[in-house]
This record gives structure tokens, C-alpha cells and sequence, in this order.
């Protein structure tokens, strides 16, 4: 069993990088500024809430002037 051990142990050494990009898995570099992303993306939370309200005014805005025209025709 210590030959097969060793043999998946070199394999897997052999083959880590395939491994990670295969299973999407994160790294330390991909860790190491995980906060400083979180912090940037919690910072436009507010600006894409307000971004989301201005659209959907605009959307109903858009939806009355449609239903009027189609009044008009």
C-alpha cells in the first residue's frame, strides 16, 4: 500500500495545477487580498441599490408613455 501511496502522492504533486483550474479551487493568491475585495464589493452595494431604483422608475416611467401611446393609436 506505501507504493500506491507514494505513486497518488507524486501524481497529484505532478498534476496540482490541472487540479485546481479543473475544480475551480482557490489558492493562497487567490485568499491573500479576499477581504480587500469584499470590503469594495460591500461599498457598491448602496450605489447598485440605487442604480436598481432609478431603473425601475425609469422602466415605469417608459411602461405609462408606452400605454398612452397605445391609447393614442
Amino acid at each position: 500500500m506505501i507504493g500506491m501511496n507514494s505513486y497518488l502522492n507524486a501524481y497529484v504533486d505532478r498534476r496540482m495545477d490541472a487540479i485546481v483550474d479543473e475544480w475551480d479551487l482557490a489558492t493562497k493568491a487567490d485568499l491573500s487580498d479576499f477581504t480587500t475585495r469584499l470590503a469594495a464589493l460591500e461599498q457598491e452595494i448602496p450605489r447598485l441599490k440605487a442604480f436598481d431604483h432609478t431603473a425601475a422608475d425609469k422602466l415605469t416611467e417608459l411602461e405609462n408613455r408606452a400605454g398612452q401611446l397605445k391609447g393614442r393609436i
